[in-house]
């Protein structure tokens, strides 16, 4: 199939799917005489795989891993396993980060009048070094 197909059949941009090849996530594809990618279902499973994975917020290096570990039948489970552990460790972290900034923003916006005063609690705050 064409890119266009690859991308509806993938859930994957036909940009992304030159991008992946572009960095090396996944193989050149195959070409027409005429020049055109063609992708077959390996490919499209492939193509799948790398966007459950991106869904799941992990980075292209961890994906780069994952792909390695999912294509090695030999490979054993307690290394994804961690790679999956290590990613949770990152998304805990993530989710601190994004909880503090929300209580941030919520503490300047109680203390915003949101009327027609000039004065502003939360550009005030933001124009603070530390929060």
């Amino acid at each position: 199939m064409n890119i266009g197909d690859a991308a509806l059949a993938s859930g994957v941009s036909a940009k992304m799917i030159r991008h992946y090849e572009e960095i090396g996530l996944i193989p050149k594809a195959s070409r027409t005489d005429a020049g055109y990618r063609t992708y077959n279902e390996r490919d499209i499973h492939l193509l799948r795989f790398i966007r459950q994975s991106r869904l799941l917020g992990f980075s292209m290096k961890q994906i780069a891993e994952l792909i390695g570990l999912w294509l090695d039948q030999s490979r054993p489970s307690s290394k994804v396993k961690q790679l999956a552990l290590t990613h949770i460790g990152e998304l805990d972290d993530k989710i601190r980060e994004l909880q503090a900034m929300k209580a941030t923003l919520e503490k300047l916006a109680c203390h915003c009048h949101g009327d027609a005063r000039p004065d502003c609690p939360i550009l005030e705050g933001l124009a603070q070094q530390t929060l």
